[in-house]
């Protein structure tokens, strides 16, 4: 699930905790690293449990509708296109899944669930749900896209949402994102009769969590020694001058190019400098890369960069 970026962004917020931290304890903060990576799994959940609450709720919007005093002929007879869709359809036949929702689903019961009833009646009025409703094609690839349509424009961009999530974990709107391509892409990968889950691993592989742990360790490994060798190629600034962010965000990268031997140095510039770029100053790029290729051009001529393959220099 959890792409090389996300582990980036996920080891620089515990980084920055811990350089904040004056009594850090290396072993608990990387308890809390792989803590917060495994929550996504969580986050991951919810939203499809929130998809699951609002279809239930329709479900029984429609059907008490029916017992009004005076029930009108759309009352007795409603379109149920929406809690036909056969991404609903699919994602309740899931064992898998509907068993992380059961785990889950105090988060939702501890929030504002009247956040369920107010998205639908938006959802209900809306022109985006009309043409659905209207589309004379009904089948897995229009009931997709609309399931698309309500997770952008009801539930993801929503603020009460937010708050939930906020309450969960205040690392959660920066993982949102990340989550929500994945989650969009297992979507459009949904098969009627498929009895495969949604639910899935949060590390893609062994390799992926080992990267997690040693970018970890070997930032701050290596932490005073970059400091140095960044002091010396700042003109005319003092380390303690340095925006906290683009310091850290200069050590992780300076920690990929020497240890991980397999990784571009050509990546491991370009995915911190596009970082830095939401969460550091506006000037932080430039100056992030400018740092870098001065110290990677020493470590070169140093030979101080081994890297196993071809053109990874």
């Amino acid at each position: 699930m959890i792409t090389r970026r996300h582990i980036r962004l996920k080891v620089m917020q515990t980084l920055y905790s811990y350089f904040s931290n004056s009594q850090n304890d290396l072993k608990i903060y990387e308890k809390v690293l792989l803590k917060d990576i495994y929550s996504i799994s969580n986050l991951h959940v919810i939203i499809f449990s929130f998809l699951l609450e609002l279809h239930k709720f329709a479900q029984g919007f429609f059907e008490d509708n029916k017992f009004k005093f005076i029930p009108t002929e759309e009352d007795l007879n409603p379109n149920t296109k929406f809690i036909n869709n056969r991404v609903f359809s699919i994602l309740i036949e899931d064992k898998e899944l509907l068993k992380k929702v059961d785990i889950n689903s105090r988060v939702l019961r501890k929030s504002d669930l009247d956040i369920i009833r107010k998205v639908f009646v938006k959802v209900i009025k809306s022109h985006q749900y009309n043409d659905y409703l209207n589309n004379d094609k009904d089948n897995l690839v229009e009931d997709k896209k609309f399931i698309q349509i309500l997770l952008n424009e009801f539930i993801l961009e929503n603020e009460i949402f937010h708050h939930i999530l906020q309450e969960k974990s205040i690392f959660w709107l920066d993982d949102l994102p990340f989550i929500v391509l994945f989650l969009k892409a297992q979507i459009n990968n949904l098969e009627n009769g498929s009895s495969s889950t949604v639910v899935v691993d949060v590390f893609k592989n062994k390799e992926d969590k080992k990267f997690a742990i040693d970018l970890f360790r070997n930032t701050i490994k290596n932490s005073s020694e970059f400091d140095s060798i960044i002091e010396r190629k700042v003109q005319n600034w003092e380390i303690d001058r340095i925006a906290n962010m683009d310091l850290l965000f200069i050590k992780m990268a300076l920690s990929e190019i020497v240890s991980f031997v397999e990784m571009p140095v050509k990546v491991s510039f370009n995915e911190y400098i596009e970082m830095s770029k939401y969460y550091s100053t506006k000037n932080s790029k430039v100056f992030i890369n400018g740092i870098l290729d001065k110290i990677v051009s020493e470590f070169r001529s140093e030979g101080k960069i081994k890297k196993i393959g071809r053109g990874l220099v």
